[in-house]
């Protein structure tokens, strides 16, 4: 990747779809060097599957820059919430009637294939904290929040297909525990988020102390948030989704606080006011500057806020690239390991082609987007580590009495998904984008 990565920018493909046929001849359908079963092995993959997860969902909170109360909100809540639940409901019923499987088996292959992945189509998410566009603002935070409001839906199915840990979320009580798992959650994290971020900043600016060491910084936070959240109860998740958009409002008050400021002056001696581009040299660390000129920029009155978020991102970001480059190698292996099937094919194209879609159009009614950016929103629905995570999870549990047949059926089914969404979203995001930014102006 380190010699090929500049060759492959230069076409309409994704490091996913590179990373994919890799795994597939590492495992045993070609030269059987690694291999791995998917059963016996659940509980350690799913423990990798959920640290990619994690890192993921941070990245995608840092990325989201906009206040709460902005209405640009409004799109990830919808596609993440109403789509989501939308499609678990056609999925369900599509599994129940056409698949002929047993209904707490249709909710459980609709919950595991039920959220989206911004993070294997770079192309289609937020690239910088400036950026307002509704297709991508919409699909990362979708992601951001889909990976953990799934996780009651994958329990439910688990509970009806008889697995004693999952039955507390069945009936009243699993509605009580889903309520407040989504509420206590993101509380956690956005609380965590924000004051860890505060104190880092404020010791740098008053004492010069606390500079350096993102990394741990990233992991700590990612792991607090995530720990507190579980310990009350709460989907972790979406914890960790809300640490990364808590540390991000950080700097975005500053940036606030600095453009009012600026404004005021200039209204006071009758001048124009700051334009963005003056706003942003004004308020964002300049990182490529020397040692000595880091550490001021990082104690900066101005700019210490914006550089601690710039500098946990960028680091959080390389530990996605190498979360993306295992889970999509795995992912390849699995599928070299229990191969797929023409039922995940089926699956595939009614999920991309008309459950996607029809979620999409129903959420997004009265949402003021355009015809072109409901019809990309609907096409981008990208499956990826978050439904790898969940498929692995629930088979760390005895939900089938004898034979297997059923888990292969829906390990092969979801494994296919995954693959042909790896493909086809890989190889469509940059023309489509392209298209589009074209249309836009």
């Amino acid at each position: 990747m380190a010699l090929a990565a500049s060759v492959l920018d230069r076409f309409p493909v994704s490091p996913a779809m590179f990373y994919l046929p890799v795994g597939f001849v590492l495992g045993p359908a070609v030269f059987s060097l690694i291999h791995l079963s998917i059963i016996h092995q659940a509980g350690i993959l799913t423990d990798a599957a959920r640290i990619a997860v994690l890192v993921s969902l941070f990245s995608v909170g840092l990325r989201l820059r906009v206040g709460l109360r902005d209405n640009l909100w409004f799109l990830p809540l919808r596609l993440g919430v109403l789509a989501m639940l939308l499609t678990i409901a056609l999925l369900t019923a599509g599994g129940f009637y056409l698949l002929k499987l047993p209904l707490g088996a249709a909710v459980l292959l609709a919950a595991i294939l039920a959220p989206t992945d911004p993070v294997l189509a770079s192309d289609v998410q937020i690239k910088n904290i400036g950026d307002r566009d509704q297709i991508r603002f919409g699909l990362t935070g979708e992601g951001g929040l889909n990976d953990g409001t799934a996780f009651p839906f994958v329990m439910l199915g688990l509970a009806m297909l008889g697995v004693d840990q999952a039955h507390e979320y069945l009936g009243l009580e699993g509605l009580l525990r889903l309520l407040w798992g989504v509420a206590i959650a993101p509380l956690c994290g956005w609380g965590l988020g924000w004051s860890v971020g505060q104190l880092v900043v404020q010791l740098r600016k008053r004492y010069r102390l606390a500079i350096g060491m993102e990394e741990f910084l990233a992991i700590g936070l990612i792991a607090l948030s995530y720990g507190l959240a579980e310990s009350l109860h709460g989907i972790g998740f979406l914890a960790v989704f809300a640490a990364g958009v808590g540390m991000r409002r950080i700097e975005a008050t500053q940036r606030d606080k600095i453009s009012d400021e600026a404004n005021a002056e200039a209204d006071r001696k009758g001048q124009a006011r700051v334009d963005e581009e003056t706003l942003h040299a004004m308020s964002s660390p300049h990182l490529t500057k020397m040692a000595g000129d880091v550490e001021a920029v990082a104690a900066s009155e101005e700019k210490a806020p914006a550089y601690m978020a710039a500098t946990v991102l960028g680091f959080n970001q390389q530990i996605e690239n190498f979360a993306e480059f295992l889970m999509v190698i795995l992912l390849g292996i699995l599928i070299s390991s229990n191969g797929l099937s023409w039922e995940g094919v089926a699956v595939a194209a009614v999920l991309f082609l008309l459950v996607r879609p029809l979620s999409v159009a129903m959420s997004l009614i009265g949402a003021g987007v355009s015809p072109l950016q409901r019809r990309l929103m609907a096409w981008f629905g990208i499956r990826g580590v978050g439904t790898l995570y969940y498929l692995l999870f629930a088979l760390q549990f005895k939900w089938e009495a004898t034979g297997g047949s059923l888990t292969h059926r829906l390990t092969t089914v979801v494994l296919t998904v995954l693959a042909l969404s790896v493909m086809v979203h890989g190889i469509s995001s940059t023309p489509l984008m392209e298209m589009y930014h074209r249309r836009k102006k």
